[in-house]
């Protein structure tokens, strides 16, 4: 009987390691484009910066298909809701990526209308700036998504979720009982939280 080798067949390392090297080389993006930042991603996804070679260039435009939200522009309080109600349904675990200084900080537009900073209503894991960011800035955001996916636990990526599912279910909470509408709650939760000092909701 031949002596059996198993200097070559055999690989030892953690769980993590391996979840997290198929979920940062298989990212399923779901552009929410409102402004001229989508223009951008556009050309990003085209042949001249070939968004494929990292393993995401299989477009969803559904929420339960997807694990990456790339938001790209600006975002009004009477999106919020809408933008809460897409990252609920998409595929766990999921990310987010704010694109331009619009997503991440309401930009220019310092107004009544306009979210200031889209981290405030559901959580963001990389922030690209720009007005409107280049391609290359948004591939190096994506680069940096990766590496912190690499870091991340199966354990703490889930703890990070439910704070935003605990905020969804307390939203649907005081819609049923003050009779708000969706815009309405949601603006609610957002001066609420600013009263107590504080940035977000979820």
């Amino acid at each position: 009987m031949p002596a059996i080798n198993l200097d070559d067949s055999v690989l030892t390392t953690r769980l993590d390691a391996v979840v997290n090297w198929a979920r940062k080389n298989s990212l399923w993006p779901l552009p929410f484009g409102t402004a001229c930042c989508a223009i951008e991603f556009m050309s990003m996804m085209a042949s001249r910066y070939d968004f494929s070679r990292f393993g995401a260039e299989a477009l969803r435009f559904s929420p339960r298909q997807s694990d990456m939200l790339l938001v790209l522009g600006t975002i009004t309080n009477k999106q919020a809701p809408i933008l809460r109600q897409v990252y609920a349904q998409m595929a766990e675990p999921k990310w987010v990526v704010s694109v331009g200084v619009c997503a991440s900080s309401g930009g220019m537009y310092r107004t009544y209308a306009t979210l200031q900073g889209i981290d405030r209503v559901v959580p963001v894991d990389v922030y690209v700036p720009g007005c409107p960011p280049r391609p290359e800035s948004m591939i190096y955001g994506v680069m940096k998504l990766q590496e912190k996916i690499t870091r991340e636990t199966l354990s703490g990526r889930k703890e990070h979720i439910e704070q935003f599912y605990a905020s969804m279910a307390r939203q649907e909470e005081l819609q049923k009982a003050k009779g708000l509408t969706n815009y309405q709650v949601v603006r609610e939760m957002v001066l609420e939280a600013g009263d107590k000092g504080e940035q977000r909701i979820w």
